[in-house]
């Protein structure tokens, strides 16, 4: 059993490569360089929302927003719309707020789209650069991909069976169950 957890977290801290599903849009992104640079497997799909970044194998899907192509009056812009029908197709959802700096409109446009999709499964993770949206989108695909959660379940499960071992209140009630 030891063997097997030992395994394990060799293969996670090996290099973690996905295939990412990339709107055409963003082919040619920076973004896309970025985790090309990085040797994941990228490809692109005109079937998919403009400014999506799909990780099939967690089941994880982003929508890239910038909120400087966001108009005054983004209730009429369609963006509602498009971040639902977003929202629809994919369970597990995630909108990357894109803001380089945090003022007054980035806020209004932060709040109005919380409350606007509030109850929904919808997780807006606001980022202010580039490398901070590659980060957040490895960090949450990685932590929800299949091996790497079976790994992690192991390895709480240790670390649970480790605890209960040497815990004195257990200790303490086994002596008073052997009484």
């Amino acid at each position: 059993m030891v063997r097997t957890v030992i395994e394990r977290h060799k293969d996670m801290t090996a290099p973690w490569k996905a295939t990412i599903i990339v709107s055409a849009a963003l082919q040619n992104h920076d973004i896309s360089s970025m985790l090309t640079a990085q040797q994941h497997r990228i490809r692109s799909s005109d079937s998919v929302e403009h400014g999506a970044f799909i990780f099939p194998l967690s089941g994880i899907a982003f929508l890239l927003l910038d909120t400087q192509d966001v108009p005054e009056h983004f209730e009429e812009s369609g963006l509602t719309e498009r971040i639902n029908k977003f929202v629809q197709v994919h369970r597990n959802s995630f909108l990357l707020l894109f803001a380089p700096f945090i003022g007054k409109k980035e806020l209004i446009i932060l709040s109005e789209i919380q409350c606007r999709f509030f109850g929904t499964n919808l997780r807006i993770l606001p980022v202010r650069n580039n490398l901070e949206v590659v980060k957040g989108m490895l960090t949450i695909a990685k932590a929800t991909s299949k091996p790497h959660v079976d790994s992690m379940c192991d390895r709480m499960s240790l670390a649970q069976a480790h605890v209960v071992e040497n815990s004195p209140v257990w200790e303490m009630l086994r002596d008073i169950q052997l009484s």
